[in-house]
C-alpha cells in the first residue's frame, strides 16, 4: 500500500526528503508547500508535476495520510498541533523544538492522541547505527570504556545551507541543535539516558550561534566526551567512536562504520555502496512500517524531548 504524504517546508532537507519519498515505493507525495517561491520552484524542478499547495493548512487538509514537517524548529509546535487536530500521522524534523516547556506539553498531546508519530533522527534507521546497536545489545564489544563525539565545520551554516540563514542564529540554529542532537539520540538509544557532568559553550557575540563546545556526559555510568568547533581551513569532521573492551566501533562522515580490535580501523557494511542514501531510504522503510502498524525503529517524540532537554541545557553553559 502506498502512503500519501504532504510536506511542509521545502528547504534543503525538505527537498532531499521529497526526492527520496518520490523514489520510494511506499510513498506518494500529494501536496507540498514552502513560504519561499524560489524553494517551491526548486522542488518542482526536482520533482516535475509536484502539487504546490496554497499554504501549510492546505497541505494538512489534503489527501495526505502523513504530514512531514521540515520547517525551522520555531514552527514545529504549531504545525504538529495542526496536524494533530486533523487526525493525521506526524513526521517531524529534529530538533523537536527550542522551547522545552512547549515541547513537553506537545509530546503529552501527541502521546495522548494515539496517532502515529515520529521524529527524523537519522540514526533511528541508518545501517551503521543499527549494526552498532546490535553489537552493543549482543555484548559483542564487551564493557564500554567510553564514547567520543568529535565535530568540526569549516563554516556554519555549511555551504549547501546558506539560504537557511536561521541556522547561523543563536535563537534556533547552531551545530549543537542541528548535528550534535543526532549523536545524543544515538548514545541514549545505545546506552540509556544521559546527564551533563560538565560543559562549556562559546558564542561569538550578538545573535550568532555557538562556535565551540566541550562537554562531558554521563550515560548510565559511561562517560561521553564531546568536542565541537567551527572555523579554520580543512575538511569537516562528523565522528562518533564507541570504545569497547573487545572491539571498538566508529561512525565517521555520519554513516560510515568501521571497527578495530586493536589495530587499524576496518570498514564494515561492505555490501552498501552509498551509506548516506541507504540511511535515508532505511528511515523511509521504517516510517512506512510505522504507518502500516508493523514493528519499526522510528525515533519517538518522547526520545526527541529527552534530546531537546539535554541540548538546550548544554546551550546555556556559556563560556
Amino acid at each position: 500500500m502506498t502512503h500519501k504524504a504532504g510536506i511542509i517546508g521545502l528547504g534543503a532537507v525538505g527537498r532531499r526528503s521529497l526526492v527520496n519519498m518520490t523514489a520510494h515505493a511506499d510513498f506518494e507525495v500529494v501536496a507540498a508547500w514552502d513560504p519561499s517561491f524560489e524553494a517551491s520552484a526548486a522542488a518542482v524542478s526536482d520533482v516535475p508535476g509536484l502539487a504546490i499547495a496554497a499554504d501549510a493548512r492546505a497541505v494538512i487538509d489534503s489527501g495526505a495520510e502523513v504530514v512531514y514537517i521540515a520547517t525551522p524548529p520555531l514552527f514545529h509546535h504549531d504545525y504538529v498541533a495542526a496536524t494533530l487536530e486533523a487526525g493525521k500521522a506526524i513526521y517531524c524534523e529534529k530538533p523537536l523544538g527550542i522551547d522545552v516547556a512547549e515541547s513537553r506539553a506537545l509530546t503529552e498531546r501527541v502521546e495522548a492522541s494515539g496517532l502515529k508519530s515520529a521524529i527524523n533522527f537519522v540514526f533511528g534507521s541508518a545501517p551503521g547505527a543499527v549494526e552498532l546497536a546490535g553489537k552493543v545489545r549482543a555484548g559483542e564489544i564487551g564493557a564500554v570504556a567510553g564514547v567520543d563525539i568529535r565535530l568540526h565545520f569549516a563554516t556554519w551554516p555549511r555551504g549547501w545551507q546558506e539560504a537557511a540563514t536561521w541556522l547561523g542564529k543563536r535563537d534556533q540554529g547552531g551545530f549543537v541543535r542541528e548535528v550534535l542532537s543526532h549523536f545524543i539520540f544515538l548514545v541514549e538509544r545505545l546506552l540509556g539516558p544521559a546527564r551533563i557532568a560538565g560543559a562549556s559553550v562559546r558564542y561569538p557575540g550578538g545573535e550568532a550561534a555557538e562556535t565551540a563546545i566541550t562537554a562531558r556526559l554521563d550515560c548510565a555510568g559511561t562517560q561521553v566526551t564531546v568536542a565541537g568547533s567551527v572555523g579554520g581551513r580543512g575538511p569537516d569532521r562528523v565522528e562518533c567512536t564507541l570504545w569497547g573492551e573487545r572491539a571498538s566501533y566508529r561512525l565517521s562522515d555520519w554513516y560510515r562504520l568501521s571497527m578495530s580490535e586493536g589495530g587499524d580501523w576496518i570498514g564494515q557494511l561492505s555490501g552498501i555502496a552509498d551509506p548516506r542514501t541507504a540511511a535515508y531510504m532505511s528511515q523511509l522503510d521504517n516510517l512506512a512500517a510505522m504507518l502500516h502498524g508493523r514493528a519499526h525503529s522510528m525515533p519517538s517524540f518522547r526520545e526527541a524531548l529527552r534530546v531537546q532537554e539535554l541540548i538546550e541545557a548544554l546551550l546555556k553553559r556559556e563560556d
